[in-house]
């Protein structure tokens, strides 16, 4: 069943159609996998699953909200304390 279709430009470079996209949970950067099997060219998305959905499945509670001066303040403490000597 076809969902869409491209046209390949001069320099080699294809779109991919926004329904493509959708389906597969594409965004910038993400890198796609082509595989040739029994004349057949495949593509799909490479990975399983990307760095943004490993942070919610680790993270699944967001962090308090806090400002500039609270992160500079905590970034200071754990350098300080990772430098202090024994």
């Amino acid at each position: 069943m076809r969902i869409a279709h491209s046209k390949l430009t001069a320099q080699g470079q294809i779109s991919v159609p926004a329904e493509v996209r959708r389906r597969l949970g594409l965004g910038p950067g993400a890198v796609l996998e082509w595989e040739e099997q029994g004349g057949k060219v495949t593509v799909r998305r490479a990975g399983l699953y990307s760095s943004e959905d490993i942070h919610r499945a680790l993270f699944r509670k967001q962090p308090p909200r806090q400002t500039l001066e609270q992160l500079k303040a905590g970034l200071k403490r754990y350098v300080k304390k990772r430098r202090a000597r024994s």
